[in-house]
């Protein structure tokens, strides 16, 4: 009879070599409203299990994937079903499905962004304005020691430039980055501006980086919006934090 220590070792090493080590995404929605948290992956990674889902307002939605897992998460709102469609006042991704089944979200939108398992082994993950704000957000390490919370908590909606802003009904929903708004390169950071000596921060990134600054305010913005963690932590993603 085998020895079933040897079996497990076995069974663990498997998994090692095939990147089944799983890490745990808990979605908490502390927002008033219904929000449809969306999920996009990197190209050439392990599948997110879902693509999008309805969270309720004080709900929580804790979902497993891959280790290995590369990509970006969202918060829809103001969505509704017109006809049998599916459409989003902010961060719609076009499929008129609440998944968004590979679509990113139309900006502006947070974006939580991941590498899991990326170079030396660590996790990276980071929150981005640089295509705007829709819904303050967090994420918070979980499991590991050492690794630090990023958030971007202020409601930058009712602060946002009139130049900005994305209305629905006389409300602000989102705030658009200058990028967006204006489609210049030293905004976008395209053209002669395609690197970091020459892409400098504006006002408008400016305004942002004081609303929230621990998230990426414009391309360039690594040195205090990036943040690491030791590959194996879970993720406390919150939602109105």
């Amino acid at each position: 009879m085998a020895n079933p220590s040897l079996l497990f070792a076995i069974f663990f090493a498997a998994l090692l070599v095939q990147g089944g080590l799983s890490t745990t995404f808990t979605f908490k929605n502390n927002c008033a409203k219904t929000i449809w948290p969306g999920i996009q992956d990197n190209p050439n990674v392990p599948a997110f299990p879902q693509t999008g889902f309805t969270l309720a307002a004080s709900a929580s939605n804790s979902i497993t994937a891959s280790s290995k897992w590369a990509g970006r998460i969202w918060g829809r709102t103001g969505c509704s079903t017109n006809a049998g469609r599916f459409t989003c006042q902010t961060g719609d991704c076009g499929t008129g499905q609440v998944a968004c089944n590979g679509n990113g979200g139309t900006p502006p939108a947070t974006l939580l962004e991941f590498t899991l398992d990326g170079s030396g082994g660590k996790d990276y993950y980071d929150i981005s304005l640089v295509d705007g704000f829709n819904l303050p957000a967090s994420i918070t390490p979980q499991g590991v020691s050492g690794c630090q919370t990023t958030s971007c908590s202020a409601n930058i909606n009712a602060q946002c430039p009139s130049q900005l802003q994305v209305t629905e009904s006389g409300t602000v929903v989102a705030c658009k980055s200058a990028c967006l708004a204006f489609d210049q390169p030293q905004y976008c950071c395209t053209g002669a501006y395609n690197s970091p000596k020459t892409c400098k921060a504006t006002s408008y990134s400016e305004f942002f980086k004081k609303e929230c600054p621990q998230a990426y305010s414009y391309a360039y913005d690594d040195s205090s919006s990036t943040f690491t963690c030791p590959n194996g932590a879970n993720y406390l993603i919150t939602f109105c934090p």
